[in-house]
């Protein structure tokens, strides 16, 4: 259920592990995890969402060449909204307070930001799929992909409305 959180537990050492039967210490070596496993998945979201860019590339040569000057701003419209969104994603917040923090966030409020960014990863899918879809049709295509990017900023925004409330 938590593939990037199950690879993290996974990876412990036998020191580790002996630490964890630490009363207490178990919890904060979770919320560690945890915080970890978000920056992973969160970095591996913004390098997908840069490796969309490399279709524009052909589309950008193609329309100079033609002419096509509204299809060469589309193409920068998208270009920014997806360096905008991959440092939203990558720099996000990571909605944990430290273990000496006076304020504490439950483990039931980050499995739940947890899972909302693994779903943020069908997001990243759909303006994946579009990026590859616009080099069959550039103008349409590269609309799609805008109106993809701008649905997963959405997303963006209610996860920081979330943490907003778990604080």
């Amino acid at each position: 259920m938590e593939p990037v959180l199950d690879k993290a537990r996974a990876g412990q050492k036998l020191l580790e592990k002996l630490m964890n039967a630490i009363p207490g210490f178990k919890g904060y070596r979770e919320k560690e995890l945890r915080r970890d496993a978000d920056r992973l998945q969160r970095e591996h979201m913004a390098l997908r969402l840069e490796a969309c860019k490399k279709p524009l590339d052909g589309i950008s040569v193609a329309a100079t060449r033609s002419g096509e000057l509204g299809l060469i701003n589309d193409v920068e419209t998208a270009r920014k909204r997806l360096d905008k969104l991959a440092n939203r994603i990558r720099y996000a917040d990571r909605g944990y307070a430290g273990f000496f923090a006076a304020v504490k966030v439950d483990e039931a409020a980050l499995a739940r930001l947890y899972q909302f960014d693994v779903a943020l990863i069908d997001g990243v899918d759909a303006v994946q799929a579009a990026a590859e879809a616009s080099a069959t049709g550039p103008g349409a295509g590269v609309r799609a992909m805008i109106a993809a990017v701008d649905a997963l900023d959405v997303r963006m925004g209610e996860r920081e409305a979330m943490l907003d409330g778990i604080r």
